[in-house]
């Protein structure tokens, strides 16, 4: 009966979050609650605009309206709990399920975001370096295929960690030193038996973290080399703009991501993975559809269209 897995009779985890800075939990839940709520605002109107401006229906826009319904989702599945949290001084405790159901749900998008944000970089080498088979390479099926493969990969990768995890023995009051349920938090609380685990992470994290940087990588280093090539400099800053949004939102999330769950255990800490996460869970989904909307002149333009269709309505 000592080996039974103890994980049966655990009510709850305890979410540390901001309970230890409680100075700082006040200003952070006005500014957690002010950048959620540009988030929402911001990656709903690219939402609407790919899905309503006839400009934007390529397959750019296409993949770029499926990132803004899964940073919706990511951002939503950890934001409003965090901001119930930071209402309370203490800890707060959350179900067994509820945070497995957090973890899968955060896998899942993860994984998908690392997935989709390959496609759009194929996507870009595709309309550039072959610009003639580029309706052929990037059909409306070829898309919809990729997105669907990206959300498969979640899906796979979400339930594989999840049942590992999840069937580990924990201690009797897990307390997590984290503002969600991360999976190297909730790993480490498991008293025994989760080699397997982190080697299964270990390896999602190469496969879908290092392997979709490089491929990204690859794709621009072969951009580069067609820009370099153009003879017409308005081409060159066409070409160049049409891509600077996307490696700026790659390096974004993958930077902070390789560094979260690629860095040494010894040379972390609470704080400094607290703060990493709360950047790419919560401030790069805002940041997204700012770099797109600004930096992209049809996705201006068709705002500016949107907003005087909208004006002049009788």
């Amino acid at each position: 009966m000592a080996q039974v897995n103890q994980t049966s009779a655990l009510p709850e985890f305890l979410l540390l979050g901001f309970s230890d800075i409680r100075a700082l939990q006040g200003p952070l839940f006005w500014l957690m609650l002010l950048v959620y709520l540009v988030t929402l605002l911001g990656n709903a109107m690219i939402i609407v605009l790919t899905w309503t401006s006839p400009s934007l229906h390529t397959p750019m826009y296409f993949f770029l309206r499926h990132l803004s319904v899964l940073e919706l989702l990511y951002t939503t599945n950890i934001v409003p709990r965090t901001l119930a949290d930071l209402t309370s001084p203490h800890p707060q405790a959350i179900s067994f399920q509820n945070c497995a159901a957090q973890m899968y749900i955060f896998i899942v998008l993860g994984i998908s975001e690392c997935c989709l944000l390959t496609a759009m970089a194929y996507d870009r080498y595709a309309a550039i370096c072959w610009p003639l088979r580029y309706s052929t390479l990037m059909s409306r099926r070829v898309c919809m295929a990729m997105v669907g493969t990206s959300w498969l990969m979640g899906i796979v990768t979400a339930t594989t960690h999840s049942s590992l995890i999840f069937t580990l023995p924990f201690p009797s009051h897990p307390m997590v030193p984290h503002f969600l349920c991360d999976i190297l938090p909730v790993l480490r609380l498991a008293s025994a038996g989760k080699h397997k685990s982190e080697v299964s992470v270990m390896t999602a994290t190469v496969v879908f973290i290092m392997v979709p940087f490089s491929l990204i990588v690859t794709s621009y280093a072969r951009i580069l080399g067609a820009i370099l090539a153009m003879t017409s400099t308005q081409g060159r800053r066409k070409v160049f703009s049409t891509c600077s949004s996307h490696l700026l939102v790659v390096s974004l999330f993958f930077g902070t991501a390789s560094i979260t769950y690629i860095r040494p255990r010894a040379g972390s800490s609470v704080t400094t993975d607290r703060l990493l996460s709360l950047f790419y869970t919560v401030v790069t989904p805002m940041l997204n559809p700012i770099i797109y909307t600004l930096r992209n002149k049809e996705v201006t333009g068709a705002l500016r269209h949107t907003v005087k269709r909208q004006v002049s309505f009788p």
